[in-house]
């Protein structure tokens, strides 16, 4: 579905059956947070590890190298030269050699490395092959233990390679594999699944009217990814109800190669109104299913849905509108996918606000700005399907029922995609003029009094 029944009208206009208000904005960030605990932390792949949290210490199972090698490829030898050639593997003894190449295991009694290039085959008095000193070399190579790999030499057996809680990279991963791990323990992080819905909606190519392109399958699965999820299957379904109720009936593995992995939370796109196609909230209640929300008193997304499944799956319904969709999952989505994995409630931030906005009763508005000489001015192109207001926004606005005034401080969060919103400046602190330290640069001109309205600027 991509428009949800009442997402443009104002509350005025609205049935009150039909008006999803029972949770104000912060009460919906609370309850979607204190819903879920933690994930267990438990073993996952070394390739499904990237990016999780360690929950206990890489320690070394064995000496690293478990064995010496050689450093080089060449010959191991004991003693001096020159040396009499012997069969790889065979015991050295003093003046004997035999050929190495590089990570080969050093035979018993060898000493140390001769590089193949400081080396030459020679034949002795007697017409014998023999390995000689030649080419580089330098005058008393190879030392004793010259070119040799000890073992031991990058840990012991027991030391702590990586400590538990870092966010494990490629680099961890590839010591991981060299100290002998196939799994490693990680904190539990939400797997998501994405159930995309609409019968109107295409998936390539420009729409003809009564077709609409899909704006979720491109973006949803990256934004879960950056809200602390990991994204799963994506599925797309039709309109009817027993599609809906088969789609979240259907338990499947989310992780390709951990069939262990179902979903902990599935995320529905469209059927959360109360159209004839709307069946979230009949599939759920058959399915012996809860409501945590049903509906936040918000504009847009007012009409999302949070519920909990008996199998302990989470089910979030986002509106079909993409931008009400996005306001929906950043009100809900975050706060519990951060719960499920071992995060904190998202960060709320304060901002002057550059416009005047009028207040609306009983509705937060979620308002996406750019910044503006330090001030956040509502971006514009940010009604409940369109995406080009958001898509060049600095953050959102969360302006409360009672409007605001121009310059006054305003609850504001940062895009999952975006950089953290600026702090404000301590009180009493004094910004140094720009061109302070120029001298010979002519003044800039004063500003007019009184307070500017910077939203003209944004076109």
């Amino acid at each position: 579905m991509t428009e949800e029944p009442g997402e443009e009208r104002s509350s005025a206009d609205q049935p009150e059956e039909t008006r999803h208000l029972a949770h104000t904005w912060d009460e919906a960030r609370q309850a979607a947070f204190e819903a879920a605990t933690p994930i267990p932390a438990g073993p996952v792949p070394l390739h499904l590890a990237l990016g999780r949290t360690l929950d206990r210490d890489i320690v070394a199972l064995q000496d690293m190298p478990h064995y010496a090698s050689s450093a080089m490829d060449g010959w191991a030898v004991n003693g001096t030269g020159p040396w009499i050639l012997v069969e790889p593997g065979t015991r050295l003894a003093p003046h004997q050699a035999s050929p190495i190449v590089t990570g080969g295991l050093i035979p018993p009694g060898g000493k140390a490395i001769l590089r193949s290039e400081s080396a030459l085959l020679g034949k002795d008095e007697d017409g014998l092959p023999v390995l000689l000193t030649g080419g580089s070399a330098r005058p008393g190579e190879p030392r004793s233990g010259q070119h040799i790999r000890k073992a031991g030499e990058e840990a012991l057996a027991g030391d702590v390679l990586v400590k538990a809680g870092v966010q494990l990279n490629p680099a961890h991963l590839a010591l991981a594999a060299l100290a002998g791990y196939d799994e490693l323990p990680v904190q539990g992080k939400p797997m998501v699944r994405l159930l995309l819905t609409g019968s109107e909606v295409i998936g390539h190519g420009v729409p003809v009217p009564g077709k609409v392109r899909d704006t979720f399958g491109p973006q949803l699965p990256a934004v879960v990814n950056m809200l602390g999820g990991i994204a799963g299957e994506q599925q797309r379904i039709g309109d009817s109800y027993a599609e809906w109720l088969a789609a979240l009936e259907d338990v499947v593995p989310e992780a390709p190669g951990a069939p262990d992995l179902p979903a902990d939370v599935v995320i529905t796109t469209g059927g959360t109104g109360q159209s004839g196609t709307d069946h979230l909230r009949q599939a759920v209640a058959e399915l012996g299913g809860r409501l945590i929300i049903d509906g936040i008193a918000m504009r847009p997304g007012h009409p999302a849905v949070l519920a909990e499944l008996p199998d302990g799956r989470f089910v979030l319904g986002l509106p079909g509108n993409p931008l009400a969709a996005m306001m929906a999952l950043s009100t809900v989505g975050a706060p519990l996918l951060a719960a499920l994995g071992h995060g904190k409630l998202p960060d709320i931030q304060e901002v002057p606000c550059g416009s005047i906005i009028e207040p609306d009763p009983g509705r937060t508005r979620l308002m996406p700005f750019r910044l503006l000489y330090g001030m956040a001015s509502p971006a514009q192109h940010t009604g409940p399907g369109m995406m080009r207001g958001l898509a060049s926004a600095d953050g959102v606005l969360v302006v409360p029922p009672h409007g605001v005034q121009l310059g006054e401080l305003v609850p504001a969060f940062a895009l999952p995609w975006g950089p953290p919103i600026p702090a404000l400046a301590e009180p009493g602190s004094k910004a140094k003029p720009r061109n302070a330290a120029r001298p010979g640069r002519t003044p800039a001109k004063p500003a007019a009094s009184g307070p500017v309205d910077w939203s003209a600027l944004l076109g």
